[in-house]
């Protein structure tokens, strides 16, 4: 986030804030099909193992339909044998 150029006056020092300290990080958890976003959830912080699982219980599971295909990528919460087993 910080500039590794700038201008100023010949002779004078550029000087130039930067952001310092934590950002917040805020995460969309969503289920994605072909008409669009189904059940998005935002979390405060980032997601963990507990919020992926109560996730897939409370929201994803009561919106799949029979046929429907959950495509999951290498998250650690998506490898947990409880997130396989609601779905």
């Amino acid at each position: 986030m910080m500039r590794r150029h700038g201008r100023c006056r010949r002779g004078e020092r550029l000087r130039s804030g930067v952001p310092h300290g934590r950002r917040k990080t805020t995460t969309l958890v969503t289920d994605l099909r072909r008409t669009g976003m189904v059940a998005p959830t935002v979390l405060d912080g980032r997601i963990n193992r507990d919020a992926f699982v109560a996730y897939v219980r409370q929201m994803l599971v009561p919106n799949l339909a029979p046929g429907d295909i959950v495509v999951m990528d290498n998250l650690s919460g998506h490898k947990a044998p409880v997130a396989r087993e609601a779905i």
